[in-house]
Formats: C-alpha cells, structure tokens, sequence
C-alpha cells in the first residue's frame, strides 16, 4: 500500500507526532529545569532521536535497502543529531538552529510527506516519531528552561542553513541523488509545488524560509505576551 496525503493514516501519523508535543507543553510544570523528571524527559527524548535513527539504518541493513540515500544529508537527518547534542549540553547556539531550521523542516515533512511507506510498516512509524521529537527537542527547552529565539538568532540559523546546504549539495552532484531537495523538487506533492522550476525555487525558498522563521519568532513573542500576564495574576 502507498502512503495517501490526508488520509487516515497521515492523520495517525501527525497524531503521534503532535502527542509528543501535547506531552511536553501539559507537563511542563513539572518538567522544569533542575528536576529529576526535566533530566529524565531530556534523556527519554535524545533516546527517541537517536534510536529512531540508528534503528532506520539497521533496518535498511536488514532489509538489504541501504544505499546512498541512507546517508544523514537530509536536513531533518542532520536535526535529528543536532535536536540530540541540543538536550544533552543545552547549548543556546544550537537552540538557535534547532528551533529555526528543525522546527520548520519538522512541520514541512509532517504537512507534505515525501514517503513511500504507510501503516503498520516500519518507517511510517519512524517517519512521524522522529520529526515529532525534532519539534519536541526545541520547544521542550523552550517550554521547561525559557530559552527563547530572538532576531538575530533568525539570521544566524539561516547562514547555518547555507553551511548545512554545502555538503549535501556536493553529495548530489556525486551521487545524483536529491538530499534537502536542492537537485529537484520530491515526486510526491509538497510546499515546492507553488513555487518556481529548478534552480529558482531555491531563491524563492530563502525568503519563505525567512518569512516562516520570523513567524515562528512572532508565536512565541505571542504566546509570551498572552501567558506572562496569567503568571502574574496566578501569582498575585
């Protein structure tokens, strides 16, 4: 069976996704820095991300599947590590990228699936989970330890989009495969659709990618601006 956009199947899929998010925004309270359970939901996390992508590679092992894809150029790939390191040394350069740049990618994948595989297989699961942890790693520090973005951290995370974008680019002029999709749109429906034949799109993709960064800036300035005034009354 082929994987159907806005199925039911796409429906479970960014339901399981969007429990890890439910999880983390519910429990906050109780997650928040310096506790047992923040330490112990950091490491619940880093072992979904790492374990989802460890064992995809051992299944394309498995299954005599692996080849050049199998490589992590794809920008969730890369988020996947860099979401992992993040909840590990929560280091606030990383936050930057992470929040940005997986955030993004996350929510583009899980809207318009570029996937060949559906429920009950192996990488329908994989697929949602790990792009849902990749948006729960970010907003976990920034629901729990108040990391925050800023403006300047949008611009930082873009020029690392560029860095990133190198070697996957080099990666396919060799191979020939499309990693980031920098080659040629995916053959299944995406966001891309709307926009420009190659190699335009990818020039239009730098300003929708600075448009969705600074909208995502803009919900947190929001959700600040809505929640700190509710503290404050609960407090006084």
């Amino acid at each position: 069976m082929a994987f159907e956009a806005y199925s039911w199947a796409h429906g479970l899929g960014i339901a399981m996704a969007a429990a890890i998010v439910v999880a983390i925004v519910g429990f906050r309270g109780k997650l928040r820095a310096g506790t047992k359970a923040n330490r112990n939901a950091r490491y619940a996390l880093v072992a979904i991300l790492v374990g989802s992508e460890l064992s995809l590679q051992v299944w394309y092992g498995i299954t005599s599947q692996w080849g050049i894809y199998s490589l992590p150029f794809q920008l969730c790939s890369i988020m996947i590590w860099l979401s992992a390191a993040l909840l590990l040394t929560g280091n606030r350069k990383l936050f930057e990228v992470t929040f940005f740049l997986g955030i993004m990618g996350a929510l583009q994948a899980l809207l318009t699936p570029n996937l060949d595989a559906t429920y009950p297989e192996f990488r329908y699961f994989h697929f949602f989970i790990a792009h849902g942890a990749i948006i729960g790693a970010s907003l976990f520090l920034a629901a729990t330890e108040r990391y925050r973005p800023t403006v300047s951290s949008v611009f930082r995370a873009l020029g690392w989009l560029q860095v990133l974008a190198i070697p996957a680019a080099i990666a396919d002029w060799l191979t020939g495969y499309n990693f980031m999709f920098l080659a040629r749109k995916p053959d299944t429906p995406s966001l891309l659709d709307l926009l420009a034949p190659w190699p335009w799109y990818l020039l239009e993709l730098e300003v929708v990618a600075l448009v969705l960064c600074f909208a995502l800036l803009g919900v947190v300035k929001l959700v600040d601006y809505v929640y700190r005034p509710l503290i404050y009354r609960a407090k006084s």
